[in-house]
């Protein structure tokens, strides 16, 4: 079995981009091109690799076995240029960052001009959702994560901390009151976490037992959760490094610090163990820690 590593990386793209189109508009080739690539890895793997059809691409058992390890020979590639290049070359490539929507939008985004000026060949693919997911299997890169991590194929690096607070908008406080003790919330809207249900305890410092929150509101989404506070809905426990630009901004209100636990919690990079000596994702990695350091958030 016999094939090239462009063929492998194009197909890798096709596998993520979903068609042979945009895989062919990444790279500025024809889209025959990108077909040719296609037809010469089948002829070599003597399987079909892709179901095609109306409704897009979808990989066969053989395909999702050629990504899997051809995935891992794209990595030894670069990282072997990488050391007999002796490091000295600017990192460039795609890498796929899964993180949570509002910290997607927060900070990543807020990140990304910086992280180009720095590293302008470098292509970053964000995948924005709270579900921890399957990193082998959805090809991400880096996933950005408050969560322990406890798995010998991954490596995590803590990049920086974190804390929680609860935040309202000024019109929800204007109308119902700012509460003043955690006994008063019992009269307020709050909103909650539906998928992550132990999110919904919020520890006191002032008690042995947290508040168990059961919400008049709930939502799987922590981009969709910010947005409710932000319009009014209720008050939501938030991540002080989402809400502390609305706070400074006017757009939300931290509520009742000295009654619960604000103690920081680590944020991590998280990587799998064959890909975290990429130099893309050391420098990515590297680059969001410096961010985090360099940046306060505290509210």
């Amino acid at each position: 079995m016999s094939f090239h590593l462009d063929d492998l990386a194009l197909f890798a793209r096709v596998s993520a981009l979903g068609t042979l189109s945009a895989a062919a508009r990444e790279r500025n080739i024809p889209v025959s091109q990108v077909t040719r690539a296609l037809n010469r890895l089948e002829a070599a793997c003597g399987a079909r690799l892709m179901h095609r059809t109306t409704h897009g691409l979808s990989l066969t058992d053989e395909g999702d076995t050629l990504l899997q390890h051809g995935s891992l020979m794209l990595d030894t590639s670069e990282v072997l240029k990488a050391d007999l290049r002796g490091r000295q070359n600017e990192p460039s490539g795609w890498v796929r960052v899964g993180v949570s929507a509002s910290v997607a939008e927060s900070l990543i985004a807020l990140s990304l001009p910086a992280l180009y000026e720095k590293y302008p060949r470098l292509h970053i693919e964000v995948l924005a959702d709270d579900r921890l997911a399957d990193m082998a299997r959805d090809g991400i890169d880096i996933a950005i994560r408050t969560a322990a991590v406890h798995s010998e194929t991954l490596v995590a690096r803590q990049i920086g901390s974190a804390s929680r607070t609860l935040y309202a908008s000024p019109s929800y406080l204007a109308k119902n009151g700012t509460p003043q003790h955690p006994d008063e919330l019992a009269q307020h809207h709050m909103i909650g976490n539906s998928r992550a249900i132990s999110m919904n305890l919020w520890e006191r410092q002032d008690a042995k037992s947290g508040l168990q929150i059961k919400g008049q509101t709930l939502t799987d989404n922590s981009a969709v959760l910010l947005s409710m506070v932000r319009h009014g809905v209720g008050i939501a426990r938030l991540l002080d490094i989402v809400a502390s630009p609305l706070v400074k901004s006017g757009e939300l209100v931290p509520l009742l610090r000295p009654y619960f636990d604000v103690q920081e919690i680590p944020v991590y990079a998280v990587m799998l163990q064959e890909r975290h000596r990429l130099p893309k994702i050391r420098a990515c990695v590297e680059f969001w820690a410096e961010y985090l350091a360099g940046n306060a958030f505290a509210v």
